[in-house]
């Protein structure tokens, strides 16, 4: 049985015996802050407030089937509540979109760009101006939530350029961070700011039932006067994709999805999807189908975990009163579009993610078609807890509405999503016939990703469309645009056909959202009755045409 460290050491906290004195004013203090977090979710006086699961896994796809492998998962949250059928990511890349879950904000506006410690994963910047105010902090900090972290955090957490494993961020009771990258044997685990090393020994090593160990001690310690927020945080499916023994068997029979857009070349595609060699060969593909196979086999230990802890949580009588959240940081593609294996790109596999939930007053078997993202979480878990999400600089919107089937609600029908690409300054030795600016290359010459694979998009649903419009920071001015009612594989780019006007449109649409922060993040999209659409701001005072602001990389 793994036990857990004390974290902060020191006896129960609901041992009255042991409860430290207070001031009158300091416990006026303390009642004043509490009550910010009481009401607003519909909580009744007296009750307890909900506790709240988010259980975020590395790399999971939706639209090629990412959630097959996961029977008892669908069974314990998506039939027992919500699941989410268009749940989006602003960024499809880790640190990104792991930074936009903790802030609720899109990325140009917590400026996690990539996953290095220049592009703000998890640097002394991040540190000091975003952490202090992810949700997590204003859970234990104002609502007096005890919170708990588990497994992978960002990218470069643990680096030594940023505080090493010693930083443990605000806002967080109980800390056992992964060092850097997904793992699952011979990695280092930060104990509340205490490195501890892991081995290669199934039994005692293997990250995902490590982490399930590690939670179900904490639901087995933790206080039982506060409620309590956890963040669960597995390795699975991200490569290298290392099974559980009892699993490397599983899943013989299975191939990567083919796909309309499978192992197609990229027509009419920016330059970077394009220059995929098509047909793939065969090593190519022999590969992708080993990965995808040995990714479903990692994900069968997380399905296990999800069933410990839905028991451990209904034998300590806490289910009924706990929300659990299951959902990705982005997606993944395998042979679309030739592209071997990675994620990077705009398309819906690898923008669109599983979000399954179910909790208190959420009825069981539903599905919601509403648009919504990752951004949106941070918002719903403090309405969860009963804060007002309005009171923050987040830019998402509370998902408790929908979970808890209001009628006639008005909800957004955009979101942005943007990446900044990267690349290298010197030729791939992979690709000697690419220039510099490339990266991610594999040895058959075909590259995942480039300094100019930095573009944005709104993701439209509505009545009337399920669009999608992006546009490329290159040379070319690159747009691609995608109907995908008629087209959901996304293979006919439709930028020179569309109606002039409504691209005009989506063009303004693009750059609103590229500069909104919070409340801006939320008007109305192009095809919402509250739209307005002023083609004068598309032109500067020379009379040229407006365009966004990208960060610049030569190519």
């Amino acid at each position: 049985m793994w036990l857990l460290p004390l974290a902060p050491t020191g006896p129960r906290r609901d041992n009255p015996r042991h409860l430290p004195s207070c001031s009158p004013a300091l416990l006026l203090l303390l009642l004043l802050l509490l009550g910010s977090c009481l009401g607003v979710s519909g909580v009744a006086a007296g009750s307890r407030r909900p506790n709240v699961v988010l259980l975020l896994t590395d790399d999971q796809d939706e639209v090629l089937g990412g959630m097959t492998p996961l029977k008892k998962t669908k069974a314990l949250i998506g039939e027992m509540g919500m699941t989410f059928s268009s749940a989006y990511v602003p960024s499809a890349l880790c640190c990104p979109s792991r930074a936009s879950i903790l802030t609720g904000k899109y990325p140009h506006n917590h400026h996690v760009v990539n996953n290095t410690l220049e592009g703000n994963c998890s640097s002394k910047s991040w540190q000091k101006i975003q952490e202090p105010n992810t949700f997590p902090a204003i859970l234990r900090s104002v609502c007096g939530y005890q919170t708990f972290f588990a497994g992978k955090y960002l990218n470069e957490y643990g680096a030594p350029d940023a505080g090493g494993l010693e930083h443990v961020p605000l806002g967080w009771s109980y800390w056992y961070a992964l060092e850097k990258n997904s793992k699952y044997y011979n990695y280092t685990l930060s104990i509340n700011g205490k490195a501890r090393k892991h081995g290669e020994n199934y039994s005692v090593d293997y990250l995902t039932d490590v982490l399930a160990n590690i939670s179900l001690g904490f639901l087995d310690y933790k206080s039982n006067s506060e409620p309590f927020f956890m963040m669960i945080s597995t390795p699975a499916p991200h490569s290298p994709w290392t099974a559980a023994p009892q699993y490397q068997k599983t899943f013989q029979n299975v191939f990567a999805p083919r796909n309309k857009n499978f192992n197609i070349h990229g027509t009419n595609k920016h330059w970077l999807i394009r220059q995929a060699k098509t047909p793939m060969t065969n090593s190519s593909i022999q590969f992708l189908d080993s990965a995808f196979r040995k990714r479903w086999q990692t994900l069968l230990s997380v399905d296990d975990l999800v069933e410990k802890l839905v028991k451990r949580l209904e034998f300590n009588g806490e289910l009924n009163n706990t929300y659990i959240f299951y959902t990705s940081d982005n997606g993944y593609h395998t042979g679309q579009f030739s592209l071997p294996i990675d994620k990077r790109q705009l398309y819906e596999f690898d923008i669109k993610v599983p979000l399954l939930v179910r909790g208190p007053g959420i009825k069981p078997n539903q599905t919601s078609k509403m648009l919504v993202a990752n951004i949106d979480l941070g918002p719903t878990i403090l309405d969860i807890a009963g804060y007002n999400p309005n009171k923050t600089q987040m830019d998402g919107m509370s998902l408790l509405p929908i979970l808890r089937g209001a009628s006639n609600l008005t909800w957004r029908s955009d979101v942005l999503v943007e990446y900044q690409g990267e690349g290298r300054n010197v030729t791939d030795p992979t690709c000697p016939s690419l220039s510099p600016g490339v990266s991610q290359c594999f040895p058959d010459c075909v590259c995942e990703d480039a300094y100019n694979n930095t573009y944005a998009c709104v993701r439209t649903m509505s009545t009337q469309w399920n669009l999608q419009y992006c546009e490329f920071d290159d040379q070319e001015v690159f747009v691609e645009v995608y109907n995908l009612t008629a087209d959901p594989d996304q293979i006919t780019n439709i930028a020179k056909s569309i109606d002039p006007e409504l691209l005009g449109k989506m063009n303004y649409r693009l750059m609103m959202l590229q500069s909104c922060s919070g409340p801006t993040c939320r008007t109305p999209g192009v095809f919402d009755p509250g739209y307005r659409f002023d083609p004068r701001l598309m032109f500067n005072n020379h009379g040229s045409v407006r365009t966004r602001r990208f960060s610049k990389h030569p190519l």
